[in-house]
């Protein structure tokens, strides 16, 4: 009893071929002592208890190995190999920087690396959770981990790499260790129950490897406290109990329930589960993962996803036989948007329901009327439609042929209504009110389709343009209003003098940081080409060029909103040498403007301005 070790620590590996789960480090690691092609530094990064740290002890002592055997392991038999397995070498040192990460500790090393080694060939230093250093130890270490004595080799491990300042990373040899799978973590435990003669259910070895998450020290760290719980025989019942982890058949059920449509069923289930102490958060987790192993189960190709024991692999396929894919899509974002809002919720409890309600709502038909209960599903939940709005008349724009009896006979039931006797003064009523509305609604799009008129007399439309001035027309006007069409958008007539309008308009809009891109565009005019739609921006150098061109898309878009054309394009063009392009002040911007209007002056003047 007093010399009980855990078994983190009694079955630790001692030789490459006995580290799990990291089969390509260890080969690299063995085939580099074969060949003798050493490097002076090496940074082993990975997680917690996936084997840092023993690779490099295991490193370390076959490197000073008198014969290595011709695998690349330690003979274990030479004096070198004694030292080291009984804890006496002077050859490996091991220094946990956490606790010194000072300067003075660094100095201290770099003063012990002189040193040649006394047996062996290398003199080795581990230095565990390097991330702890200061940046001054760092600083200091740096010389000698690029240039080291050839006695000297350096083993860095961490589990933050991130942290590590980039200088030193540049001189080691770095290795990324993975998280150990879970049939690794299955294969191991089971080599040490059977060692240590505890019989244990496959079932509960898995749970114990998923709850390690992928860590073989903290899945052998479980594995003694379930030893201790369940006095030597490990079974699925007694981990769960004991780690306190929700059972598989509390999320079969579920999704059974979700499959059915059973509401009430999954609102009990969901209550037991909180009965037995256990949290929202932690159900939500488990079900969104139990979703997930489902959907992988659907299709042989993603199926090596699935991390479960060969028994609960059986149900997991014959469950998956009976999910859609759309179900199992959108219970899943059900489940992971849950997941994201819980812990702002202020009622949890009632935020899984809901949840529930809708997963369990995905498949089940709706119930008119239905309360759910005893099984019958809830109505499933829908938006609240808007009152019915009393329809416009539409007055036919064109002769129609008459529609075949079949389709008369579809007519709606409040079609009919309307004309019948008894109706005849609602529908006056009805008539009415779609009159005004949509006069109101022609107004609106009258107004849509004409931009900016008063100010600018823009946007004339091909299909229909607008009469020349002084020329009045005869035809009365209509007493009904007229109807309106669903016809394509058009592509509106655009002059030089709107685009310049809208271009001028565009550069006031642009951010404050694009200020001189703004000035740029204020002055200088954009020159509408022959076709009609192509309009033409003349700069002076490349560079302008190039950032006009950039600025392109952003102004076709624009401007082809605001004008209603979607054929507009801008053309960017580098004058030629004997062209003249410069820039424009306020002040000869606005006599170019006045003589083409003089009312200009006038106003000027009336009023006294000034340019600032």
């Amino acid at each position: 009893m007093d010399n009980y070790i855990v078994s983190a620590r009694k079955y630790r590996p001692a030789t490459f071929d006995t580290v799990v789960g990291q089969r390509a480090l260890t080969t690299t690691l063995k085939n580099a002592v074969l060949s003798g092609k050493l490097a002076h530094a090496y940074l082993f990064c990975g997680p917690r208890g996936v084997g840092k740290t023993t690779c490099a002890r295991i490193f370390a002592k076959t490197i000073n190995c008198l014969n290595p055997t011709a695998e690349g392991e330690a003979c274990n038999e030479c004096e070198s190999c004694l030292s080291f397995n009984e804890g006496r070498s002077l050859n490996v040192r091991e220094l946990d920087a956490a606790s010194n990460n000072s300067v003075d500790d660094i100095r201290q090393l770099v003063e012990q690396v002189r040193i040649p080694p006394q047996v062996g060939r290398y003199r080795v230093y581990i230095i565990d959770e390097v991330h702890m250093l200061s940046t001054s130890a760092f600083n200091a270490f740096l010389k000698t981990l690029e240039e080291p004595p050839r006695h000297a080799i350096f083993i860095l491990a961490t589990t933050e790499k991130h942290k590590i300042l980039p200088t030193i990373l540049s001189r080691c040899q770095i290795y990324d260790f993975s998280r150990i799978g879970v049939d690794d973590i299955v294969a191991h435990l089971a080599y040490v129950a059977s060692k240590e003669g505890i019989s244990a259910e496959p079932e509960a070895l898995n749970v114990i490897a998923l709850k390690a998450d992928g860590g073989m020290r903290d899945a052998l760290s479980v594995f003694d406290q379930v030893v201790s719980f369940t006095g030597g025989h490990i079974t699925y019942k007694g981990v769960l109990e004991n780690l306190n982890v929700l059972d598989y058949e509390y999320y079969f059920r579920m999704v059974d329930y979700f499959l059915e449509g059973n509401v009430g069923g999954a609102l009990v289930l969901f209550g037991e589960v909180l009965g037995k102490g256990f949290d929202g958060s932690h159900f939500v987790t488990g079900l969104a993962q139990h979703l997930r192993d489902v959907l992988v189960s659907k299709d042989a190709v993603t199926l090596p996803l699935l991390e479960v024991g060969a028994s609960i692999r059986e149900r997991y396929g014959e469950q998956a036989r009976r999910c859609p894919v759309a179900f199992l899509y959108q219970a899943l974002k059900l489940a992971n948007d849950c997941d994201l809002h819980y812990r702002a919720s202020k009622n949890k409890r009632l935020l899984v329901e809901l949840m529930l309600i809708q997963a369990a709502q995905l498949t089940a038909p709706a119930a008119p009327g239905g309360e759910g209960g005893g099984g019958q599903p809830i109505k499933p939940l829908k938006a609240v439609q808007p009152a019915a709005q009393p329809s416009p008349a539409p007055a036919p724009a064109r002769p129609q042929a008459t529609p075949p009896p079949a389709q008369a006979a579809a007519k709606p039931v409040e079609m009919q209504a309307a004309t019948e006797p008894n109706g005849q003064q609602q529908a006056a009523q009805s008539v009415a009110s779609a009159s005004v509305s949509l006069q109101a609604r022609l107004k609106q799009e009258e107004q849509r389709k004409t931009p900016n008129v008063a100010r600018s007399g823009l946007g004339i439309s091909i299909r229909h343009p607008r009469p020349e001035a002084g020329t009045g027309s005869t035809e009365a006007a209509p007493s009904v209003a007229p109807v309106v069409r669903q016809e394509p958008e058009e592509d509106y007539l655009v002059t030089e003098r709107d685009v310049n309008f809208y271009w001028l308009e565009f550069a006031g809009k642009l951010p404050h940081e694009q200020v001189a891109m703004t000035r740029r565009m204020q002055n200088m005019q954009a020159k509408l080409l022959a076709d009609g739609v192509t309009f033409e921006v003349v700069v002076d150098n490349e560079i302008v060029a190039k950032e006009f061109t950039a600025l392109a898309p952003e102004v076709e878009d624009y401007l082809r909103t605001r004008l209603k054309n979607r054929r507009l394009k801008m053309a960017v063009r580098v004058s030629a040498p004997a062209e003249k392009v410069r820039a424009v002040s306020r002040v000869e911007k606005f006599q170019l403007m006045a003589e083409k209007n003089p009312a200009l002056y006038r106003l000027k003047e009336s009023f006294g301005l000034e340019f600032s």
